[in-house]
């Protein structure tokens, strides 16, 4: 009997540590929205925040996963809705309408962020976020989106796009860029010119940012994504995957203090 009531304490423990997704509705210009905070509720202490802003598809099952497996038991990860509670989109044409509807007004895009940036603050202080560090990463379109966080003049600690678009139509807000900035880039990636690569760099330098851009051999578009499986594209690539959460783990490591 000791024995079934060890495994029973076992399974509840193993229950309990299953991570939280809690969804959080909320509103801006007059546009309900609903993201979703996940966190391990095991984790007593307090741990970092994380703005996560999925690729053009959004809030979906697969991209709650990534953010589930980001989170794990270090981060308070808020997931941002850049489209509305009724825009959920079914595919890439669906995706492409609304990408490029937030893309193509980049103050528009610039409030949304700032607004899931805001949630997790309010939404995570009731479950362990250490306010002082706080920072955001972006996939893809997320990855854009994170970037015009830092160009809005947010105050957070860095960050991180991946394989984001890294052109800069509208220029830096107040105080400019005082976040840390880290682009992952696939050097194969065939959506980014290399004009714009160049771009992005000289707006870094004129920002006179803490700035670093990798660029990662053999890969193109959306190497993250593990159902990106377009050939010479986009395309899932897991070794360079692996180097890219390295290097976010190392990035925020350094920019939250240790």
């Amino acid at each position: 009997m000791r024995t079934l009531a060890v495994l029973v304490g076992l399974l509840s423990v193993a229950a309990a540590a299953k991570p939280v997704q809690k969804p959080v509705k909320y509103e801006v210009g007059g546009t309900k929205f609903e993201g979703v905070l996940i966190y391990e509720d095991s984790v007593k202490t307090p741990r970092p925040g994380l703005v996560l802003v999925p690729n053009w598809l959004g809030i979906n099952a697969a991209n709650l996963k990534q953010a589930v497996e980001v989170a794990g038991k270090d981060y308070i990860v808020f997931v941002a809705d850049m489209y509305g509670e009724a825009v959920r989109p079914k595919g890439p044409e669906d995706a492409g309408k609304a990408a490029g509807a937030v893309k193509g007004d980049r103050k528009l895009m610039r409030t949304r962020v700032n607004k899931a940036l805001e949630l997790l603050r309010s939404e995570g202080k009731a479950v362990g976020l250490d306010a002082k560090k706080v920072g955001a990463i972006g996939f893809c379109f997320g990855g854009t989106s994170v970037l015009e966080l830092a160009r809005s003049g947010a105050e957070v600690a860095g960050v991180v796009s991946f394989h984001g678009g890294l052109d800069a139509p509208t220029p830096a807000e107040g105080k400019g860029i005082t976040a840390k900035v880290l682009a992952l880039h696939g050097a194969d990636d065939p959506y980014e010119s290399p004009a714009e690569v160049a771009g992005f760099q000289e707006e870094m330098r004129k920002a006179k940012a803490d700035w670093q851009l990798v660029v990662y051999g053999n890969a193109v578009h959306s190497f993250t994504d593990v159902d990106a499986n377009q050939p010479g594209q986009a395309q899932y690539n897991p070794k360079v995957a692996k180097r890219a959460y390295k290097a976010m783990s190392d990035f925020f490591a350094e920019a939250f203090g240790g």
